[in-house]
């Protein structure tokens, strides 16, 4: 691959192994042989073990995802949203030489980050005040710059098992995912029925049928969340975590990484795993009671993700009643998947705040009146 660009290898160094040994991440030093300047490159290796169960499938075809965005999502981001560039790819390697080497294989060889940003994320970190607002103002404006509204959706991946039952017709998505992310409700049927028959209290608040409602709230949710051509859709990233992103030195500006589930969705669904998972508890409040309402901190967190999107959006964009209401329901979501997954990061404010907004009679007359517009 590294002939394609006109390279030759200088050295490799092992950086990480991929999820489940499904690959490796490699730095590379290359060199044109007619430069002693050396350029630093990242090879993110994937060879497929077999298999057709629904783990498996989703992170086959996330791969083909992401090689998807960094062919048609990435260089089309402004410069203030940083990403990796992708110089050579599997995705389009017919023709190329030594092509017929790679078959059995993904791989890609982009840009390395680290010189611009050369602080890493930690696996399960909080982020530094600094940082979070960096995050929030990347996500903001690439969900703005890849803002949807109704567009043909069948080129887009369904979930793993309906995606691969396509495929076998000689149809199938050659996009990114229908719906972003990897923890929604039609992935995770097997680990919601085990909530269902456990003692929890998310068994009783999320998974018993709801009269008011005509259904239960995870289903509830779930169909609203459900993208469907809202202008207040996006391609969202997927999977916001610290681990996900480089910092500068002053943590002023982040670059993400890792986009194998970026997809179609409501970008509040992003920063519910990133407030979760990534933001100190006290940016979100000063104390966290049984039951949470918003406190001052969680929405000026809020307010400056907002202010970022509708630079472009405008301000009738996402009007603030509309965005938090998705908000609302994007954390009730992200519990669900907590709960029946496992529970880590702030899951005290997680938990709060999901029985307060389960108990507030605005949210689920809201909730009622949406599920009128989903199929």
């Amino acid at each position: 691959m590294l002939s394609w660009l006109g390279l030759g290898l200088v050295s490799c160094t092992p950086l990480q192994t991929l999820w489940a040994g499904y690959g490796h991440i490699v730095s590379i030093t290359a060199r044109s042989p007619s430069s002693h300047e050396t350029t630093r490159l990242v090879l993110k290796l994937i060879s497929l073990p077999p298999g057709n169960d629904e783990g498996h499938l989703r992170k086959m075809l996330s791969y083909e995802v992401e090689q998807e965005f960094y062919t048609t999502i990435a260089p089309s981001l402004p410069q203030n949203v940083a990403v990796a560039h992708c110089l050579a790819s599997t995705h389009d390697m017919a023709g190329r030489p030594g092509s017929e080497n790679l078959h059995g294989v993904m791989a890609m060889l982009l840009t390395d980050l680290r010189p611009d940003f050369p602080i890493a994320g930690s696996k399960r970190g909080l982020l530094p005040p600094r940082a979070v607002y960096a995050a929030l103002d990347w996500l903001a404006r690439f969900h703005s710059h890849s803002a949807r509204g109704v567009e043909d959706m069948e080129s887009y991946l369904l979930p793993p098992l309906e995606e691969a039952d396509r495929r076998k017709k000689g149809l199938g998505g050659s996009k990114l995912w229908l719906n972003g992310g990897y923890t929604y409700l039609a992935t995770r049927r097997g680990e919601l029925a085990e909530l269902a028959d456990s003692d929890s209290e998310w068994n009783t608040a999320l998974c018993s049928p709801d009269k008011e409602i005509g259904r239960n709230v995870a289903d509830a949710v779930a169909a609203v969340l459900t993208p469907r051509g809202r202008t207040s859709e996006s391609v969202i990233h997927g999977d916001v975590k610290s681990e996900n992103l480089f910092t500068t030195r002053a943590g002023d500006k982040v670059a993400f990484f890792d986009f194998q589930y970026v997809g179609l969705g409501l970008g509040v669904c992003d920063l519910a795993k990133l407030f979760t998972c990534s933001v100190p508890e006290e940016m979100l409040a000063d104390s966290v009671p049984h039951l949470l309402g918003m406190q001052s901190g969680e929405r000026g967190l809020l307010e400056r993700y907002r202010a970022t999107l509708i630079e472009k959006r405008g301000e009738g964009g996402y009007e603030w009643e509309e965005m938090v209401r998705h908000w609302e329901t994007a954390l009730v979501d992200w519990c669900r998947f907590q709960a029946s997954w496992g529970f880590w990061g702030n899951t005290e404010w997680l938990e709060a705040r999901v029985r307060h907004i389960l108990a507030d009679a605005g949210w689920r007359t809201w909730l009622k009146n949406e599920l009128q517009y989903t199929k």
